[in-house]
């Protein structure tokens, strides 16, 4: 991030993901050293696959609606106003679901951005090395 960044959540584009289950509002394009989304999800879906980062830590901030983590731990039920750390291991291992049958989720999404990174997708063997030139997909 070379300058200061003004935008509202209302003005940003949406990025629709897989097969339309949620879709990104990145804050900040210019990734340097923090990573910042809106991520909105639909009724009864999920964002991204269960996994965990080797370098990057991630908050998210539950904006509306309400979520359910999988954890390493159990399942974690938030709610608007909940916030929910993930260390850069294991033990952070996480995927996001609107267990909603009417209420879209909506959460900020906050990071830090170090490349590379790696992340496994847990209980699997495979993951991805995400870098400054792109993601490269590995199965061990």
């Amino acid at each position: 991030m070379k300058e200061i960044i003004v935008k509202n959540y209302r003005e940003i584009p949406a990025q629709v993901q897989s097969d339309n289950q949620f879709s990104v509002k990145p804050v900040i394009d210019d990734i340097a050293k923090c990573s910042a989304n809106f991520v909105e999800i639909e009724p009864g879906k999920y964002a991204y696959s269960y996994h965990y980062h080797e370098e990057n830590e991630e908050i998210f901030y539950i904006i509306s609606g309400e979520a359910m983590i999988k954890t390493e731990k159990g399942d974690i039920h938030l709610n608007a106003g909940d916030i929910i750390c993930f260390p850069a291991n294991i033990n952070g291992s996480h995927v996001i679901s609107n267990p909603s049958k009417t209420e879209k989720l909506i959460y900020l999404d906050i990071g830090t951005a170090n490349r590379p990174d790696i992340v496994h997708f847990t209980g699997t063997n495979s993951g991805m090395v995400v870098s400054h030139n792109g993601i490269l997909n590995f199965t061990k």
